[in-house]
């Protein structure tokens, strides 16, 4: 017969697994015939988008594409600066032992290089190559069994644990639209190259819902028909509601902006303006820190009692930290000396993370690509430059299995070339770092109540204690209690019991035997 007990919900968000790869993709672009022939490339960028993501059992796919633009020097009379813009579309799968239809997937792609070949004068081919990050989460509703009310007598060996409970989760997609104006003097002739970043992310929650906002962050280099490079820049926020019920303040929400679709071109009904649309996926989990009672083990002095276990994995000590790190160096470039600075591509990379107990330490470079004005001529020349950065976040709750969720934004750069031509270089990143820690946990599943004890009674039986005995041990191997035995024997902390010791175990039950 199976034992009545009280049971408490809880959901838990468990990784399932996680993955890295490259992603190689390759395409060849064709010069649009307005464009001139192509004689070598100057430089190449462009930006990722994931437009479609599906978990599947025993495998995950994503598809998107690389916008990317292309600067490129003219075989005209005049040698002239000019771009192509492109789209590479990929799809890649990826065998993922554990998952099925329904899970959540969480993804980060970023772009590591690009290259780019000329074929023909009007023939290129493309090559990127993207980091590829994954992770698979199972949100898993389990029953706590907390208390046994059905019988007298139960003894519970409990275990009371703080975790983070899943209250729900959900995404929203949010488009930002905006005109960018340009000076009235520029007739704008095309698009060089843009960079697009997501920032100044910020969240609240409220009636059932979490708001999310943040900036897109567009920075649009373009030529003009009398053959100028100008640069222009726009912040346009973007706002999502995810439904989520029963969220309050008090609760920790994880919150990711991911770029799904981007338009970026010359604006057909007004002029001197580009037009940007930038679609952005939001997603929120949101988790409540609970306190739950776990029954390790139990049994009865009266009654013969079978049950199962099995083991869950919770989440606990969950926070979201943000931090400020400054890297900044002067440096010299005699390639540029006091040339003009076009644009600067800015792209941090952590290649180490030293976790211990109450820190993390990150290791990485900053690395700068300048485009900038060669020989004082209309010409483009690059340069790489790297930074190197060492930065701690102290944390109580981060430890050696501590799990963290890294993501760098690009707070705030500057650039200044100084009167001795070198470049005095500042760049604030912003870390977001989410914290938690996966605890194993064993739950009991279900509980039998069989046959009444027959027993033979003595009054008292002498046991001495071996080493690694715990009172409940000896408690239940003797059909005694805790409490019984700490008093007759005059133990005043229960946790304490020293191997040799004599202890008196009063109510011994013997099994009767046939």
């Amino acid at each position: 017969m199976q034992l009545d007990a009280n049971k408490e919900k809880i959901c838990i968000n468990q990784l399932v697994g996680q993955k890295s790869d490259i992603v190689e993709i390759e395409g060849d672009v064709i010069v649009n015939d307005i464009k001139p022939d192509i004689l070598n490339a100057i430089s190449v960028n462009g930006n990722v988008c994931i437009y479609k993501k599906e978990v599947q059992d025993g495998k995950i796919k994503l598809e998107g594409a690389v916008n990317v633009y292309v600067i490129y020097l003219a075989d005209d009379e005049n040698g002239s600066v000019r771009s192509l813009n492109t789209s590479v579309d990929f799809s890649k799968s990826l065998d993922f032992d554990g998952c099925r239809d329904g899970m959540d997937l969480d993804e980060a792609i970023n772009i590591k290089n690009i290259e780019c070949k000329v074929i023909n004068s009007r023939k290129i081919n493309i090559r990127a190559f993207l980091d590829l990050s994954v992770k698979v989460y199972s949100n898993d509703n389990i029953d706590i069994i907390n208390d046994v009310n059905s019988i007298e007598g139960v003894q519970c060996l409990n275990n009371v644990l703080e975790i983070n409970s899943l209250i729900g989760n959900g995404n929203s997609r949010a488009l930002a639209k905006d005109t960018v104006m340009l000076d009235n003097v520029d007739n704008l002739a095309e698009i060089l190259k843009s960079d697009v970043t997501i920032t100044n992310k910020d969240i609240k929650m409220s009636y059932n819902k979490v708001l999310a906002k943040a900036d897109v962050q567009v920075k649009i280099m373009y030529l003009t028909e009398d053959n100028r490079i100008k640069t222009v820049e726009s912040s346009i926020p973007v706002m999502g509601f995810v439904d989520i019920p029963n969220v309050s303040e008090t609760n920790n929400c994880s919150t990711k902006y991911k770029l799904k679709n981007l338009i970026i071109k010359p604006n057909s009904l007004e002029e001197h303006s580009i037009y940007v649309e930038a679609e952005v996926e939001i997603s929120c989990y949101v988790y409540e820190k609970k306190q739950i009672n776990v029954i390790q083990d139990l049994y009865s002095p009266t009654h013969s009692l079978e049950f199962s276990q099995k083991q869950v994995i919770a989440l606990v000590n969950k926070e979201n930290c943000q931090e400020l790190c400054t890297v900044q160096q002067k440096l010299t470039i005699p390639e540029i000396e006091n040339n003009k600075i076009y644009d600067v591509s800015v792209k941090p990379n952590i290649q180490k993370e030293d976790i211990r107990n109450g820190m993390v330490t990150y290791e990485g470079e900053v690395e700068l690509e300048f485009l900038y004005e060669a020989n004082n001529s209309s010409r483009f020349g690059t340069k790489i430059e790297k930074i190197p950065f060492n930065y701690s976040i102290n944390n109580s709750n981060i430890n050696e299995i501590t799990s963290l969720d890294t993501n760098i934004e690009i707070k705030t750069q500057n650039f200044v070339v100084l009167n001795d031509g070198n470049i005095d270089s500042k760049v604030e990143l912003q870390f977001n770092v989410g914290i938690s820690k996966n605890e194993k946990i064993n739950v009991i599943d279900n509980i039998d109540i069989e046959e009444k004890k027959e027993c033979n009674q003595y009054s008292m039986v002498i046991y001495f204690v071996k080493p690694k005995d715990t009172l409940w041990e000896i408690a239940k191997k003797f059909d005694s209690t805790i409490e019984e035995i700490a008093k007759v024997n005059e133990i005043e902390d229960v946790n304490k019991i020293m191997p040799g010791m004599q202890l008196f175990i009063p109510k011994y039950c013997n099994r009767k035997t046939a």
